[in-house]
């Protein structure tokens, strides 16, 4: 049994930060759902008609979080470190946890190929087939987290 850390820690929640954006006001994403905060998907049981505070946009993304950082917990193998464990959960948090177990990113990790694994960050830039810019970044920051040492 590993001793991996289980919640995000600051470097990673800077980064699902800066890359998520911030609303206070909800608003329609990309796929017509809405949303509010760091990107929380407003379920049917909740009310957001007015703006919320930014308090309560960083509680709503540590309750997003916990379901991400579950997922990362039960999948990875080998011990990682906190940056290791960030960059993760910024990436599932993103993609979704299915799309981490089963890629080759966490093969390769569980393996212990680091650094190949490191690369499959970059892989994961394409939305309709077609790179974003956006997401090359992001894959970027992960892939540099995942690989910075503390």
């Amino acid at each position: 049994m590993t001793n991996n850390p289980t919640v995000t820690g600051e470097a990673g929640l800077r980064l699902i930060k800066e890359f998520e954006g911030l609303r206070l006001a909800k608003y329609l994403d990309a796929v017509g759902k809405w949303t509010i905060g760091y990107g929380h998907l407003i379920l049917p049981n909740e009310n957001y008609d007015q703006p919320i505070s930014l308090d309560v946009a960083n509680a709503l993304l540590r309750a997003d979080l916990k379901r991400t950082e579950e997922g990362v917990k039960n999948s990875v193998t080998v011990t990682i470190n906190q940056n290791q464990f960030d960059a993760l959960v910024s990436f599932a948090f993103n993609l979704g946890v299915g799309n981490l177990k089963s890629s080759t990113l966490l093969r390769l990790l569980n393996e212990g190929n680091i650094f190949a694994a490191a690369d499959q960050f970059l892989r994961w830039n394409k939305a309709g087939g077609r790179e974003l810019p956006g997401l090359t970044r992001r894959r970027r920051a992960e892939r540099d987290l995942f690989i910075y040492m503390l």
